[in-house]
């Protein structure tokens, strides 16, 4: 049995997180428990310990999700549980604040890897094994066939951003982007979709009347993949806002959509992102910047189309097919016959 512990909370309006991805995927190969769904956190950390507790001779391999704040502290205690169990684990590394985390409590960071650590981009990759953690590169997949490129022959100053409402993506910053895009593109819209995670919607909305773009902004809430899918064809350009990132899978899904993407330069962006060749970085807060390469979209439709045809070709590598095997070299050795 494989053991995997992560944030299980989509059915709470959260945007599902990997191992509502991966989990499924797995199990059409190896038996997987997958754990937690308790929405309050101090539950869910003792819904992980029960598991691994009460299925700790059945358990071949502990999979976790290790996020670099708060929930940093499941892999923590899940990691030591293991050693203490003798039971294989691999940490998933999630979040930019791990360069942060290794930095300021390195005795944390690690204990003991009977594995190795997996880092779907390869900032944290690399960010790892500087400081000395052996890690390996499996990035975060999509299944590539089911997103219908769209090919856009010109761009209109019409934003897309999907992302969950939290101040770590600053959704704020959309707004303001689209209030200096209304000074030259009067027709121009905002389109955000995803729940709201700690307050941020509000803020938003506010911000929104306050800067009078209140019209031209569509707040949707979370929608199910096909539904937001379905809800970019309206739309020409997507933005990525946030301070801290790693691997977004939003973002490779717009690469595979056709939309070119505007994003900030920060955490692992660079590693995903070629600048200038499969889409445009920017400085992060800073809606000036933001404008200024809309602006190149708008007036470019060669770059339009070199940008989104280059990170259409690029998602490929993303593709669950290809990455499966990963997985599979990485787990089978350690699941008892």
């Amino acid at each position: 049995m494989i053991l995997y512990a992560g944030n299980i909370l989509s059915k709470f309006g959260y945007t599902p997180t990997f191992i509502e991805t991966l989990t499924p995927k797995l199990s059409e190969y190896y038996n997987v428990k997958a754990v937690s769904d308790k929405k309050n956190q101090l539950y869910r950390m003792f819904d992980m310990i029960s598991a691994l507790f009460n299925n700790k001779k059945k358990i071949d391999a502990v999979i976790i999700d290790s996020y670099s704040m708060r929930a940093f502290w499941y892999t923590y205690i899940l990691s030591k549980l293991s050693v203490y169990f003798g039971i294989p684990y691999i940490p998933i590394l999630r979040g930019g604040g791990y360069y942060d985390r290794l930095k300021s409590s390195p005795e944390y960071c690690f204990l003991q890897i009977h594995i190795k650590n997996i880092s779907p981009s390869l900032f944290l990759k690399n960010v790892f094994l500087k400081e000395g953690y052996e890690a390996e590169y499996i990035p975060n997949f999509i299944p590539v066939s089911k997103y219908k490129f769209k090919q856009r022959d010109t761009v209109r100053p019409k934003l897309f951003w999907v992302r969950s409402f939290d101040r770590t993506y600053n959704p704020e910053l959309a707004v303001l982007i689209l209030k200096k895009l209304k000074s030259k593109y009067p027709e121009a819209e905002l389109c955000m979709v995803g729940p709201d995670k700690d307050g941020s919607l509000q803020k938003v909305i506010d911000l929104a009347k306050e800067l009078e773009v209140s019209d031209s902004l569509k707040i949707t809430g979370r929608l199910s993949k096909d539904e937001w899918i379905k809800c970019s064809e309206d739309y020409d350009i997507f933005i990525n806002t946030t301070d801290y990132d790693n691997h977004p899978v939003s973002v490779i899904e717009a690469m595979a959509l056709g939309l070119p993407v505007v994003s900030t330069d920060v955490g692992g962006i660079p590693y995903l992102i070629e600048d200038n060749t499969d889409g445009l970085l920017v400085p992060p807060d800073n809606a000036g910047k933001f404008t200024e390469q809309i602006d190149r979209l708008i007036a470019d439709k060669n770059l339009v189309l070199s940008l989104t045809q280059n990170a259409r070709s690029k998602v490929n590598d993303f593709d669950w097919e290809i990455l499966k095997h990963k997985w599979f070299n990485l787990l089978d050795p350690l699941i008892k016959k």
